[in-house]
């Protein structure tokens, strides 16, 4: 799922639709800006000291833990840009561009091959962009076929091969196509189906695109769909974007991403088209997010976390019931443990103890390439404080809770006292019901719920150091 589609995705909860536990006053207290914690330590930290050297290095050692694989890929183009966008993208209608960036993205896999048992399983698989369906259907049967002969791909029933689908770029061949391929989960992007705020963002997308789509991906036996949509765009009210939730619950997605829009155009130059005097208040958002989470809960869905809604049945649910839910950069994930590696501009791999991140620029990427080595800008290796927090920070963002003495028993510590200071910043929020505690367990509330960002962050160690530097707001 594209968590780049918006620069902050909302922290919901389906039970805290209850009026009663509705408290607008603590919400507005606690709504400062945080990190999203796909990582930890987050990207802030990697630093230019982590080389592709290290990051070989890493690949070798993670060959002895014979942890599965999930691989990402990231296909920059896009065809046209929406406002709203903070992806990492290149504007163009020429499909033929993309023919060298398939060349790198193939010297870049059989440079990581190298270093890898390649004979560890391939569990999951996302392409994500930009917009993957930018590539013919050619371009993409080669991309397989390159990952393939480089990794070795499954057909287990239960992997979990997804891509990323504009629908205004793809057709009933293209999901046929992409079914052969081998992918069994789709999701498509939406944002809204309002035309005054397709408008606003440069997205003109009819229901009947969407609805086609979803239509066929049902009738070919994916296993799973997931919409994305987007709150806090320009002319949207609580009242519309009702209407929107009604259409999308009537489409039956199996799972939903619900984003909250940030807009910051400084940083990112498609969001100047945006008019800051069209974007709904912060009264209004809030009115959106309390409807999104009536509606959604109304209609089925178990919010599992941050910006992500599921039915009951659906792996990510089945994932957080089970304990086994987990955190990456493309947001909740129901394949636990696996080494992530990350292909193309952009994208950060997560390998055994340490994050590598490849350059954000396309020339770059390229020319490290070129020169016979992984295209690896930065990094980070995780010490052991680093890999204790991180697990704990990645529990409480999963499954909304906390199990001291389980910490103690993995990690060999006594959790009460590594986590002294941590437990005794929480007690504000304990005192204002964001949280109860129970012996050694942690378990967040309703309302804590909505803010599990800022509780996760008592247990960062590096927030200090990165107190000048912006992050989203947490609601």
């Amino acid at each position: 799922m594209p968590v780049c589609a918006t620069a902050v995705p909302s922290s919901v909860t389906a039970t805290a639709s209850s009026s009663t536990r509705w408290d607008e006053a603590l919400l507005r207290r606690y709504d400062k800006s945080g990190p999203r914690y796909t990582s930890y330590p987050t990207a802030l930290a990697f630093h230019e000291g982590f080389t592709a050297e290290n990051a070989t290095q890493a690949i070798e050692r993670s060959n002895a833990s014979q942890r599965p694989l999930s691989i990402y890929v990231h296909i920059p183009f896009c065809r046209k840009i929406c406002f709203y966008c903070a992806c990492n993208k290149i504007a163009t209608k020429n499909t033929a561009l993309a023919e060298s960036y398939l060349y790198r993205l193939d010297r870049e896999m059989v440079l990581t091959a190298r270093h890898l048992d390649t004979k560890r399983p391939v569990n999951q698989l996302h392409w994500g962009g930009g917009t993957p369906t930018f590539l013919s259907l050619e371009q993409m049967g080669d991309l397989i076929d390159r990952l393939d002969a480089r990794f070795g791909l499954s057909n287990a029933p239960e992997r979990d091969y997804a891509i990323e689908i504009d629908p205004r770029e793809a057709d009933v061949l293209t999901l046929r196509h992409l079914q052969s391929l081998g992918f069994n989960r789709l999701s498509l992007g939406v944002q809204d189906l309002d035309p005054r705020v397709q408008k606003a963002i440069n997205r003109h997308q009819p229901r009947v695109l969407t609805e086609t789509l979803m239509d066929e991906a049902h009738r070919l036996g994916f296993l799973s769909l997931n919409l994305d949509l987007i709150y806090g765009l320009p002319f949207q009210t609580e009242r519309s974007f009702a209407k929107t939730l009604e259409q999308v619950i009537a489409l039956n997605p199996a799972r939903l991403s619900v984003f909250n829009y940030a807009h910051l155009p400084e940083r990112f130059k498609p969001q100047r088209r945006i008019s800051v005097d069209d974007l709904p208040g912060a009264d209004e958002k809030l009115s959106i997010l309390r409807t999104t989470i009536d509606m959604l809960t109304a209609a089925g869905y178990q919010h599992i976390g941050m910006d992500h809604f599921a039915k009951p049945n659906d792996s990510l649910a089945v994932a957080q019931a089970n304990g086994t839910l987990q955190r990456n950069f493309q947001g909740y994930s129901s394949h636990a443990r696996c080494d992530l590696i990350g292909l193309g501009v952009s994208a950060i791999s997560r390998i055994g103890d340490s994050y590598a991140q490849n350059p954000t620029d396309l020339a770059s990427y390229e020319e490290n390439l070129d020169q016979g080595r992984l295209a690896t800008v930065k990094g980070v290796r995780l010490n052991q404080d680093d890999l204790i927090r991180a697990d704990v920070i990645e529990r409480l963002m999963c499954d909304m809770r906390l199990d001291l003495a389980a910490v103690s028993r993995q990690w060999q510590v006594n959790a009460n006292d590594y986590f002294a200071s941590a437990l005794e910043s929480l007690r504000t929020a304990e005192q204002d019901g964001l949280i109860v505690r129970l012996d050694d367990t942690l378990e967040a509330t309703p309302m804590g719920r909505l803010l599990i960002r800022q509780l996760a962050m008592a247990f960062d160690a590096y927030l200090p150091g990165h107190s000048g530097q912006r992050y989203s707001r947490i609601v």
